[in-house]
């Protein structure tokens, strides 16, 4: 169970410490529902008021939030790393992306490798269902759901370090990824047999993961986000030859038109 029922005569702030500990360890997602108010009293073994006063200092806080139509949810508190104006400024930066991506170079590299140390039985399992579901998703073909299961993936590794500050820098960081802040992901994965090879490294850091081989896992990691940054540089590289020579043919054409347009004007004067 989740949920575990609280000490005898509890008081509501240790039924918020419980759930605080929860979304802390990465158990909880932001955007994950909370059983209803019955269903969590009886889990926890409180009453209902006590229940009340503690979800109210934890959506005071900002940790859960209520939303209209019923329900309470994690609330999206990832965001709150990276402030919105320094998200603004970073969207908003060329260098952003080689940035980003040397950063995770060496950060997804030390997750993989804490993760194949100390991940646990159901950390495994849960990195390898992800991977299986990449696996069977892999012949659609569908850019949205590839990416979703992507940044699921490495967030299920981030987890497998059992880092609480790992966790939540990852989530962090993969939320941004997510929203598009850093790169277009559709020039990725429509770059020529970049989606076998994508899967085929995930598939590496999974094994690694899996046998407990932190040194392969670290590897593996590192050889992922290099290829993620050649691919991107060179899919760029190529949309920048493509700009330029679009725009050197329109000034060909201009050329060729103004030129077209000067004989026949020098053919008329020559008739009259």
């Amino acid at each position: 169970m989740v949920f575990q029922p609280v000490p005898s005569r509890a008081t509501a702030d240790e039924v918020a410490r419980q759930i605080e500990m929860l979304v802390l360890e990465g158990v909880l997602h932001p955007g994950d529902r909370l059983p209803g108010e019955r269903e969590l009293a009886t889990l926890l073994d409180v009453s209902r008021p006590i229940l009340r006063d503690g979800l109210k200092a934890l959506e005071a806080r900002g940790l859960i939030e209520s939303r209209h139509g019923g329900g309470t949810y994690v609330a999206a508190i990832e965001g709150s790393v990276f402030a919105a104006p320094i998200v603004d400024l970073i969207a908003h930066s060329p260098k952003a992306s080689g940035d980003y991506l040397e950063f995770r170079r060496e950060i997804d590299a030390t997750a993989a490798a804490m993760a194949a140390a100390r991940a646990t039985e159901a950390d495994r399992t849960i990195i390898t269902r992800i991977f299986e579901t990449m696996e069977a998703e892999h012949d659609k073909a569908d850019f949205r759901r590839e990416a979703a299961l992507d940044v699921e993936f490495h967030q299920a590794i981030g987890e497998a370090t059992h880092n609480i500050v790992m966790i939540h820098v990852l989530r962090a960081c993969y939320r941004l990824l997510a929203d598009g802040v850093f790169y277009n992901r559709s020039r990725l994965y429509g770059h020529a047999g970049s989606r076998d090879r994508l899967l085929a490294q995930h598939r590496a850091i999974r094994d690694a993961i899996v046998a407990g081989d932190a040194d392969a896992a670290g590897k593996a990691a590192t050889a992922h986000i290099a290829y993620v940054e050649a691919a991107l540089r060179e899919g760029a590289e190529a949309g920048a030859r493509q700009e330029i020579a679009s725009l050197r043919l329109m000034q060909f054409e201009e050329r060729a038109s103004a030129r077209r347009g000067g004989r026949k004007a020098e053919a008329t004067k020559l008739e009259s």
